[in-house]
């Protein structure tokens, strides 16, 4: 944390002092549309992938509940799938039951990777790029009379004269 910090804090000091207040201004306002499209980027993907865990895990939830309807164990129907030779009638009777379950646990595993990385984006990154914009800014504003005195340009300006 301590890179991103120095950059964030760094880097309207080192535009300042080098290039003058109009860099520090045109650094301000990348800073500004940069990070809110990023935040709410990281907020909106999280999000996303959260509600994807949710939805696969509703549809898993309705699937066991019409097997269950019909009479169906799903543990003892994959057991009994598993052991039937191809070409038996009632291996594919009970194919469609047993892949549906299986493709439905497999987009559920992918789901709840996609909600580990979608958790943090929403709840952490998003919200603390507001935080790293403000920085820039008041950083800006706390050493913006030094900048506009002490900037690289307006010193070799004075030597000129």
């Amino acid at each position: 944390m301590v890179a991103p910090g120095a950059l964030v804090l760094g880097s309207p000091l080192l535009a300042g002092f080098l290039f003058g207040p109009d860099a520090v201004a045109g650094l301000l306002a990348g800073v500004i549309v940069s990070g809110v499209q990023v935040a709410i980027s990281a907020s909106n993907t999280g999000g996303a992938w959260d509600n994807a865990k949710k939805e696969v895990e509703k549809r898993r939830s309705a699937f066991r509940a019409e097997a269950a309807s019909q009479g169906h164990d799903l543990a003892a129907l994959k057991e009994e799938w598993l052991g039937l030779k191809e070409g038996d009638a009632r291996k594919e009777e009970i194919g469609k039951w047993v892949e549906k379950d299986i493709l439905l646990k497999e987009m559920h595993v992918a789901a709840v990777v996609g909600d580990t990385v979608g958790d943090p984006l929403k709840d952490t990154s998003g919200p603390a790029i507001n935080i790293l914009i403000k920085l820039s800014a008041i950083t800006s504003l706390v050493f913006g009379s030094y900048i506009k005195t002490y900037n690289l340009p307006a010193i070799m300006a004075k030597k000129d004269e």
